[in-house]
């Protein structure tokens, strides 16, 4: 009986062995943008030899999966349009609706790119409010890493119309991109966002790519160690496990309900908010420490909806209006808007008290936000002196390692399975994580747009991408600055590259915030040089000035411009500013500059009597910078060297 069974066996399971049903990957799905005018290759697996068939547009196509089970159909270049549908058949029916043609834009890099309409919708509530676009659509890859291999599938993610039911969460540079480009084209525009905060530029970089560069290839293939990686982050969860606890533990202020309304704060001292508690009594420390405020709120703002501002908090704060818990955010870079629930405020004097704590660094709140209480017609700005009282003093908690960022893993799990997907070309907003390694950033920046270009085996696509924006303090004398270093590193790989492009944005920066606002322009000058390079619109100005070369005449550097077709002039109408010159001894000092020819500047000072060196707007917020064209973008910051 048992010999019979073994024989039998495997007749029973062969229909289970020999057919598996067909799988798609998550890119090929309901709502998807295909290419358009480019071959199209749609893929899956099934089991080994199985037939696969697919109907499209009324035609049919026709494959067999190899050993592997991977199987593949190329279609030939279809015109914009849509909707559409695909049907494929093997031992089961998979149907793909609503599949539109038209052009699919990659859109990664770090947080700036990351960033969502949610996070803006203060700014642009009208955008928001709008019908939205069922020709725009995003897929968002999903943040994973893997130093191990190439992914050949992503884990989760779907295609989603820019309605107002998704909106909120597309890009807001990707989605200002492509609205731009739909206006003026009228063809569907697809999004793959694949983005992370944070990410340097190596983590999305190919292992083939990495071996030219030693030391980011070994830390890579350190982290193939899975022991070491669960060490690390155990290692991190049990120090901040632990530091939280000791802090939890020692801060009076929840013991004694420092949150209450009717606490009796008479004898806590003031300070200004905005402002840092390393500038006042408590100095620079960390842990925690309370804010409270009284506050008269007029009878117009009861029985509506209202919103707390509490600008920017470095680094997590609690809140709480009236005793009552309103809202906490747990990292500093978030703006905190918080809705006040109804019943909260009373006509009257009210209470907040805002439990902060700072890990390192200068905790407080940052300046030049906005901070009040809101409705849609009334604002009660709440800048100025609050109570303040120290909860719990800690020494500064050691950062984590974010081995998320380490090179490799992001390309494996977040790059690689999007190559098998047409795409028009992509868009890039990254730089931040790379300040500081200004130099080898130039060669590490070309060797990603050319291993992208290599893997899509799609040609020297259209690869855009935003200079850094202005960032920090500005200051008052000519300085180094690794956020200009940056952005001359992103200049040179625009020179040096073929078919890229690059959106200058100094002028769209604020000083306070590494996620500056304004995303539309951003999205606008992305899509410039879309329209020249990627659609060959030879009419549209797509840059500002750009600095070509020097020759210096005595006293005077002579600096000529690329032609893009828009002259130079300047943002205010008055002499060109910001730009510094050296001498051999390559210590700057301001200069004057003048506009001596549609593409040319003068530039020299009385102090330098042998200039070696240029620099424009070269500083981490060249506030004041004010070289334009007469299109209305701004000039590139630039270093100009004499080379002996």
């Amino acid at each position: 009986m048992n010999r019979l069974l073994t024989q039998v066996l495997p007749l029973l399971l062969l229909p289970f062995v020999t057919y598996a049903q067909i799988r798609l990957p998550r890119l090929i799905s309901d709502g998807m943008v295909l290419q358009r005018d480019k071959k199209i290759k749609v893929w899956g697996w099934a089991a080994a030899g199985e037939k696969v068939s697919l109907r499209f547009r009324q035609k049919e196509y026709h494959t067999v999966a190899d050993n592997n089970g991977s199987w593949a159909i190329q279609l030939p270049p279809q015109g914009a349009g849509g909707p559409y549908t695909m049907t494929f058949s093997a031992s089961n029916t998979i149907e793909i609706n609503n599949i539109l043609l038209g052009d699919v834009w990659l859109c990664s890099g770090q947080s700036n790119m990351e960033l969502t309409m949610q996070r803006v919708q203060d700014k642009y509530a009208a955008v928001i409010a709008a019908k939205g676009n069922s020709m725009i659509r995003q897929f968002t890859v999903p943040d994973k890493y893997d130093f191990n291999q190439p992914h050949n599938d992503l884990e989760a993610g779907e295609w989603q119309e820019a309605t107002p039911e998704h909106i909120l969460a597309f890009s807001a540079v990707a989605y200002f991109f492509a609205r731009e480009i739909y206006e003026k084209y009228q063809v569907p525009v697809g999004l793959i966002n694949s983005a992370l905060g944070g990410s340097p530029v190596e983590a999305w970089l190919s292992e083939d790519a990495l071996k030219a560069f030693p030391a980011p290839y070994a830390e890579a293939m350190k982290f193939r160690n899975q022991a070491l990686i669960d060490s690390i982050e155990e290692a991190d969860r049990t120090i901040s496990g632990k530091w939280y606890a000791r802090l939890h533990g020692q801060d009076q202020g929840l013991k004694e309900h420092w949150s209450a309304a009717a606490l009796d704060d008479a004898g806590w001292q003031q300070m200004p908010v905005p402002g840092y508690w390393a500038d006042q009594a408590p100095g620079r420390t960390n842990g925690v420490v309370w804010f409270r405020k009284s506050v008269h709120v007029p009878a117009a703002f009861i029985n509506k909806p209202v919103r707390l501002w509490l600008g920017r908090i470095v680094d997590a704060d609690s809140v709480f209006v009236n005793g009552q818990f309103v809202g906490t955010t747990g990292y500093q870079y978030p703006p905190r808007r918080y809705e006040l629930p109804a019943g909260v405020l009373k006509a009257g004097s009210n209470t907040i008290a805002v439990r902060v704590v700072n890990t390192a660094g200068r905790g407080g709140f940052v300046p030049d936000k906005l901070y009040a209480i809101a409705t849609d017609t009334d604002t009660l700005h709440l800048e100025g002196d609050w109570k303040y009282r120290q909860g719990a003093v800690m020494e500064p908690l050691r950062g984590a390692t974010f081995i998320r960022w380490k090179p490799l893993g992001l390309y494996n799990a977040m790059i690689a399975p999007l190559l098998h997907y047409a795409i028009k070309g992509c868009i890039w907003y990254q730089g931040e994580a790379n300040t500081g390694r200004a130099q080898e950033y130039t060669a590490l920046f070309k060797a990603l747009i050319s291993d992208w270009r290599a893997k899509w085996q799609q040609g020297d696509f259209p690869f855009l991408f935003a200079q850094l924006p202005g960032f920090m303090e500005p200051v008052s004398q000519p300085a180094e600055s690794d956020w200009a270093a940056l952005r001359q590193a992103q200049l040179n790989t625009l020179q040096r590259t073929p078919r890229t492009g690059m959106a200058v944005t100094i002028d769209l920066g604020e000083w306070n915030d590494i996620h500056p606002l304004n995303k539309q322009d951003v999205g606008h000058r992305l899509a410039l040089q879309a329209m020249r390079l990627a659609y060959g619109d030879k009419h549209v100005v797509a840059s500002g000035p750009l600095y070509q070369s020097m020759q210096v005449k005595g006293n005077k550097a002579i600096l000529k411009f690329a032609d893009n077709g828009s002259p130079l002039t300047t943002k205010n109408g008055k002499a060109p500013q910001y730009f510094a010159i050296a001498g051999p001894d390559r210590q700057f000092a301001w200069a004057q500059a003048d506009i001596s020819g549609p593409y040319e500047i003068t530039v020299w000072s009385d102090q330098i009597t042998q200039p070696v060196a240029v620099r424009y707007a070269w500083a981490n917020n060249p506030e004041g910078a004010n070289l334009y064209n007469q299109a209305g973008l701004p000039a590139s910051p630039f270093e100009a060297v004499i080379k002996r």
